[in-house]
């Protein structure tokens, strides 16, 4: 694609850096002005497309559940599992604060 062809200026990538704060050097700025103008121009190549004929999809692939059925199975015993803990408070787990609060 030539530098006029571009659809995105050097000029422009320059002004959004600045705005988002970044500190590009000139070498950055020319790979960026590159790599976003192609992809700006993925993004349009993609509106063009004629998708008219297309039918509607939430996914390219079909998709099935994967996942076993929700049955109750025997689990640990909670009083045991609250023996072996460090700290309890009633019948649940006592841990520290989080982020240092009382």
């Amino acid at each position: 694609m030539a530098e006029s062809d571009q659809p995105l200026t050097r000029e422009e990538v320059a002004h959004v850096a600045k705005l988002a704060l970044l500190d590009l050097s000139d070498d950055e700025i020319d790979l960026f002005t590159v790599q976003l103008g192609n992809v700006i121009a993925t993004a349009q190549a993609m509106n063009d497309l004629d998708l008219g004929e297309a039918a509607p999809t939430h996914h390219p692939l079909g998709l099935t559940n994967v996942f076993r059925a929700d049955e109750v199975r025997p689990s640990l015993d909670r009083s045991e599992v609250l023996d072996q803990a460090p700290a309890v408070e009633g019948d649940r787990f006592m841990v520290p604060p989080a982020l240092g609060e009382d």
